[in-house]
């Protein structure tokens, strides 16, 4: 989030004036990129058009099954005959000529309703990121010869109304770089979309914000790439296209002054949204490597642990193998293999077998 307490005021020529603005407090808004995602999302899913499968598709055909009996599937088939097609299956979603499964109904729910505190949160966050020039140079924008990101033009730039008149600006403002760079992003789109009415693609160019529009709007329109906007109608779908974070965004000094009324402060409430305040950061300073490497919680923090460390007892041994694990299991095996090992174990101990009977004494049994 942008931390100076005034912003510098540009004119005509790209001079900067004596004048300065203090910086308006959305610009300390904290900046929560998985809550613009998410209500982008859903925003943009209010412009699309409603497409379904014709209602007769697929099923513009006299089929009937044929029952049973017959030692074929019961799934409709064409009537008729003297042609390929009788007899052939339809209607199925596996028939060939059939509809599709679940067809596509206009009637889908194709609105999302968001609520209202979340797009204001979202959209003072957007407005916030844009004053921070590595969000906004990390997003694509060529801003490197530009003085200050957050940029505001004296309120002269509201009565622009030349094409030539907004590029000389920009040219003064070292801001037609980005201009440029969306000139050589134009290309022809990919796929069926080129027949449908947006047949070239081209990349985003800053977002230029008035209060009152005495002809910027005709000055800037021809521009490709850049878009204007009412500054009471800020658009999250403008000011974080594709849902990231960083829109260059040039101001108007009207604009600019008029962003603690639409959007209040975190103790005033705003004059255009009905008692809507700015959300408070849950901690003031968001960098939280540099709170980790301070001196402060260094200082009673513990040293870090070895960096080797020892294998969890949760790691799968086979007792009947590893006999650390066996005994460990059942301590008596200890015993039990100490026995075998000295030949005392019962089970180990080899008997002798006797010897045969004699002789004499088979003679004495065999005798009368």
């Amino acid at each position: 989030m942008a931390a100076r307490p005034v912003v510098s005021v540009f004119g005509l020529n790209g001079a900067k004036l004596d004048a300065t603005v203090p910086l308006p407090s959305v610009f300390t808004a904290p900046i929560r990129p998985d809550l613009v995602q998410f209500v982008h999302k859903n925003m943009a899913k209010n412009r699309r058009q409603p497409y379904a499968a014709k209602q007769q598709a697929g099923e513009e055909t006299s089929a009937e099954s044929w029952g049973t009996g017959r030692a074929v599937a019961r799934i409709p088939r064409v009537g008729g005959g003297g042609t390929h097609r009788a007899g052939q299956a339809a209607f199925g979603n596996m028939t060939r000529g059939g509809r599709m499964f679940a067809p596509n109904k206009v009637w889908r729910k194709w609105h999302i309703r968001t609520n209202s505190n979340q797009k204001r949160y979202a959209t003072a966050s957007a407005v916030a990121a844009s004053g921070v020039s590595a969000l906004v140079s990390g997003r694509g924008h060529r801003i490197s010869g530009i003085e200050e990101v957050p940029l505001v033009v004296s309120a002269e730039a509201e009565s622009l109304s030349k094409t030539k008149e907004a590029i000389t600006l920009l040219k003064a403002l070292k801001a037609y770089a980005d201009v440029a760079k969306v000139s050589n992003t134009r290309s022809i789109r990919a796929g069926r979309g080129k027949m449908r009415n947006r047949r070239h693609r081209q990349r985003r160019g800053p977002l230029v914000v008035f209060a009152e529009d005495k002809g910027i709007s005709r000055a800037f329109r021809n521009l490709p790439g850049v878009e204007l906007v009412d500054v009471t109608r800020l658009n999250l779908l403008q000011l974080a296209p594709g849902g990231h974070l960083g829109r260059f965004v040039i101001w108007t000094q009207p604009a600019f002054e008029a962003l603690n009324k639409v959007f209040g402060s975190q103790t005033e409430a705003s004059v255009q949204k009905k008692g809507y305040t700015l959300p408070v950061p849950v901690i003031s300073n968001p960098d939280v490597s540099r709170l980790i490497g301070s001196d402060e919680i260094q200082a009673v923090v513990r040293p870090s642990g070895p960096k080797s460390m020892r294998r969890p007892f949760t790691q799968k041994k086979n007792p009947l193998r590893n006999t650390q694990v066996l005994v460990r299991l059942n301590p008596y095996a200890q015993v039990l293999r100490r026995a075998e090992l000295l030949g005392k174990n019962k089970k180990t101990k080899k008997y002798t077998h006797k010897k045969s009977a004699s002789a004499k004494f088979l003679q004495i049994l065999k005798a009368d």
